[in-house]
């Protein structure tokens, strides 16, 4: 299993677009990448600016196609204006569940 986790940090004011951006991502994953194995979302509690995303991929494939996916490009033309720094991503090869 493949992974991609990311950490987002958004400008303050811009938590809610963001949000929803992601959950739009999400959301995509879900109807339309059945080998996408998961993808999830999180907000910091102690600072709502900061967003995690942790995200499954079958295989090389299937991450491509998520990457390279129409959701994906428009997350970044809505995010791209509102980051707050560059978005830290880690790739990497499950070892454990």
């Amino acid at each position: 299993m493949l992974t991609i986790s990311a950490i987002i940090r958004v400008k303050r004011g811009h938590e809610a677009a963001m949000r929803q951006a992601l959950v739009e991502v999400a959301d995509h994953v879900r109807a339309n990448e059945p080998s996408t194995a998961g993808y999830y979302v999180s907000q910091d509690v102690s600072d709502p600016c900061v967003f995690a995303t942790y995200e499954r991929y079958l295989d090389q494939a299937a991450m491509d196609r998520h990457n390279d996916s129409q959701a994906v490009a428009r997350f970044f033309d809505i995010a791209k204006p509102i980051l707050d720094g560059e978005v830290i991503l880690v790739s990497a090869n499950e070892v454990s569940r």
